[in-house]
């Protein structure tokens, strides 16, 4: 039987359209122009000759005919998507695939990751980064490392370590001065953080009971594996997670110039889809991240 299939990529774009309502949450999916997201679901509608989106000021809707074809569609990729898994794990049961932020693989898991290969040379490892969290349903995925503030709702979790705050600089910072000898010096000082932890120098200085600090000037990473080779290099004093800057602390590439560290209500945490079978290759490399993260916790 000849199949009368319309163009996959416009299929594609007005599924993941359908999905979020918006052509924006579209297109950072597809990795695609918001444009484009919006030609694709054009040229699909002359295609079927039928309207499926009703383009409104505040957004898209879609149409009764584009429900209900968005609703079969949805179900079809579903279904081609498990399929495709599911040759993919034959084919590829030796490649662990692992999303994590940025600074979390540059900083903890890279410099340990020898151990892992060690242990199990004929898995290969596939690292991508990114702050946002795994979608396993969509995503090539088996593993997701990411922080939390606070232990994440339902299973497919396991807890890694907890976050200690503590503020660190290069050894040179404190030579050329002005003196850190307590809290309120910083105020002298430039303070490096990252975009994505607005909250850590509030909640480090208010343990330290500096209510109000006016400093040098401030420099704001978008991750903080920046922000801490920025403190390596004297630009400034960073508020760092020990666990991530524990190699740094033990060689003087960098210093606590203070004694107080804040624990958060913070952790990381691994994540693997709860409802599939965990196949050897995570199970090994759960098995492995949880020693080797109960060492780092240990000393943190």
């Amino acid at each position: 039987m000849l199949r009368k299939l319309p163009p996959l990529n416009a299929v594609r774009a007005f599924e993941a359209a359908g999905r979020y309502l918006s052509f924006t949450g579209a297109s950072q999916e597809l990795l695609v122009t918001q444009s484009a997201i919006s030609r694709h679901v054009s040229v699909l509608e002359d295609w079927l000759g039928a309207k499926l989106f009703f383009r409104r000021q505040r957004g898209i809707e879609l149409t009764p005919r584009g429900e209900a074809y968005f609703r079969s569609l949805s179900g079809a990729l579903d279904q081609i998507d498990q399929a495709t898994r599911r040759m993919r794990d034959d084919a590829g049961e030796k490649v662990l695939r692992l999303k994590l932020p940025p600074t979390f693989a540059i900083r903890w898991l890279i410099p340990r990751l020898h151990g892992f290969q060690a242990l199990h040379p004929d898995i290969e490892v596939q690292i991508t980064t990114s702050h946002q969290p795994a979608n396993f349903d969509r995503e090539d995925v088996d593993v997701f490392v990411h922080s939390e503030f606070g232990a994440p709702p339902g299973e497919g979790y396991r807890r890694l370590f907890g976050e200690v705050l503590l503020p660190a600089c290069s050894p040179r910072l404190i030579e050329r001065g002005p003196a850190l000898a307590k809290p309120a010096d910083l105020s002298g000082h430039v303070l490096l953080s990252s975009v994505h932890r607005p909250r850590d120098w509030p909640l480090w200085l208010a343990s330290a009971g500096v209510t109000a600090l006016e400093a040098k000037g401030a420099i704001t990473f978008d991750n903080a594996a920046l922000a801490y080779q920025a403190a390596i290099d004297a630009l400034g004093v960073v508020i760092a997670q020990r666990a991530l800057i524990e190699d740094d602390l033990q060689t003087g590439r960098l210093i606590a110039p203070f004694e107080r560290q804040t624990p958060t209500p913070g952790a990381y945490y691994l994540a693997f889809h709860p409802d599939r079978p965990k196949p050897p290759r995570v199970a090994a490399f759960e098995d492995w991240l949880l020693a080797e993260a109960a060492r780092s916790d240990a000393t943190s």
